[in-house]
Formats: C-alpha cells, sequence, structure tokens
C-alpha cells in the first residue's frame, strides 16, 4: 500500500496567507481602479471638456444661425451631457417659420441642430409694408419690408381669410421653379366661383384660373409656354380646359382666337 504524503498545518499557513494577500491586492486593485475612475468622472464634468465646444446649424435659411442658436437657449458654458434635446426642440419650434427641429449630440463636445423652415410661398402688402407669408398660412408681421424680395409672388386682394389660407396650401404644394415665375396672384371672386384668381407671371403671360387643384394644374405650366410661338403674349386658362387666348390675333367679331394646348 502507497503512504499519502502529510502535509502538516504548519506548511499550510504561509501558502493561505500568501492567497490572501493576493486576493486582497486584487480587491484593493479594482477599488482603487473604481475610485479613479469615478474621480476622473467628476472632473471631467466639472471641467470645460465636458462642456459644449460647437454648435452646428443646418438647414435653415431665413433664419440666421446666431438667430436659431440664440432661441434655443444653448451656450457653450453648457455640460453637454446636460443638453435637454426636447427643451431646444420645444423652443424652437415655437417659432412660427420652424416646422421642426432634430438635437444630436456628437461626441465629444458638439451639439448639431436641424431645422426645417416652413416655406415662404408669398407675400401680402398693408400700409406700404410687404409680409411674408408662410406654408402654414402663417403671415410675418415681425417682417415687414419695404419691398418685396421677388423670391414668392405677392398675393393681392385676398380679404377672405379662409381663401387665403385655400391659396398658401396650394402654392406650397407647388415646385419651386414654378412658383418663382408667379409675380403676381390677385383674388377674383364671381358669382359662379368665389375661387377665381388671375397671375400675372415674369415672363409675360398672364394665367386665369381657379384656387381649387391650383398646384396640380400649374404643374404643366412650362409645358403649356413651350408650345407657343416665341414672343406671343396672352392668357393661359387652367381652368376646365387648357388653352391659349392670344392678346394679337383677334377675330372680326373682337374676340380673342383660342389655341388649344396640349398637358
Amino acid at each position: 500500500m502507497s503512504k499519502k504524503k502529510v502535509v502538516s498545518i504548519e506548511d499550510r499557513i504561509p501558502k493561505l496567507k500568501q492567497a490572501r494577500k493576493k486576493k486582497a491586492n486584487r480587491r484593493l486593485i479594482v477599488y482603487l481602479s473604481i475610485f479613479f475612475l469615478l474621480l476622473s468622472v467628476i472632473v471631467y464634468l466639472q471641467s470645460p471638456l465636458s462642456h459644449v465646444h460647437t454648435i452646428q446649424v443646418t438647414g435653415n435659411l431665413a433664419l440666421s444661425d446666431k438667430e436659431i442658436v440664440k432661441k434655443s437657449g444653448l451656450t457653450t458654458d453648457a455640460n453637454i451631457w446636460m443638453v435637454n434635446q426636447t427643451e431646444i426642440k420645444n423652443e424652437l419650434t415655437k417659432n412660427p417659420m420652424i416646422a421642426s427641429v432634430l438635437v444630436n449630440k456628437k461626441l465629444p463636445w458638439t451639439v448639431e441642430i436641424t431645422v426645417e423652415e416652413f416655406k415662404r410661398v408669398g407675400y401680402i402688402k398693408k400700409n406700404g409694408f410687404f409680409y411674408p407669408i408662410l406654408g402654414n398660412s402663417k403671415v410675418l408681421t415681425t417682417l415687414k419690408s419695404d419691398t418685396g424680395s421677388g423670391d414668392a409672388p405677392l398675393l393681392i386682394d385676398f380679404s377672405d381669410k379662409t381663401i387665403l389660407n385655400k391659396m398658401t396650401k396650394e402654392l406650397k404644394q407647388l415646385p419651386q421653379n414654378i412658383r418663382n415665375l408667379i409675380s403676381e396672384i390677385h383674388w377674383k371672386p364671381k358669382d359662379s366661383n368665389e375661387s377665381k384668381i388671375v397671375l400675372y407671371m415674369s415672363d409675360g403671360y398672364i394665367v386665369d384660373g381657379t384656387i381649387r387643384n391650383f398646384a396640380e394644374k400649374m404643374k404643366v405650366y412650362p409645358s403649356i409656354v413651350a408650345q407657343l410661338e416665341p414672343g406671343s403674349k396672352g392668357i393661359i386658362h387652367i381652368g376646365v380646359g387648357v388653352y391659349f387666348e392670344s392678346f394679337e390675333d383677334r377675330t372680326n367679331n373682337g374676340k380673342s382666337k383660342k389655341t388649344e394646348t396640349q398637358n
């Protein structure tokens, strides 16, 4: 029979002490690491390293970067971890020109504000001043100017608010390149058609139409003009039917000739 080696308690005690010491050292290292990590975080949060260094604004056209940053309440003294994105959105969307806001934090110290503005779809003139109208039918009475900027048509005689709302909604749906061709829009209501409008275009033509489905009908305007002879002037009708009525070509009974167009 083999004899089992017997280890005395005296031999085991040093090894147990050494194992306990290693375990205690490892625990101490873990505690010290956590302590210094927390200390570093506290120092970082209290130092300028955690402050917002850059505020980027994108998507704005009518409003300046400075206006948006000021309205947001965000400053470079703010701690980036304390930036409340919801509060910034709520503050900025109080501005009638802003449709939506997106706020993103880009570590280590950048905040990006992306705004979508309501488009200026027209102007109205009151007491000698021009006021922009947004796609949500809001008239910006705080942004008056002595002259129209030419980036949107002038709306004339739109005394009825409901009619004005309908017109601005149609203009909002109209492509920018076509909207830029419109100089003036006159509301000319009749007993048979309360929504009748007359447009004066920058290329010299007059458009006779109606507010109902105006955006859809006006989309064919460039193709209509392309079918006309160069230099011809007259009225383009986009109501029930689409046709051109020349100012120059008249019949003996004094009525204008009508030229049918394809759309």
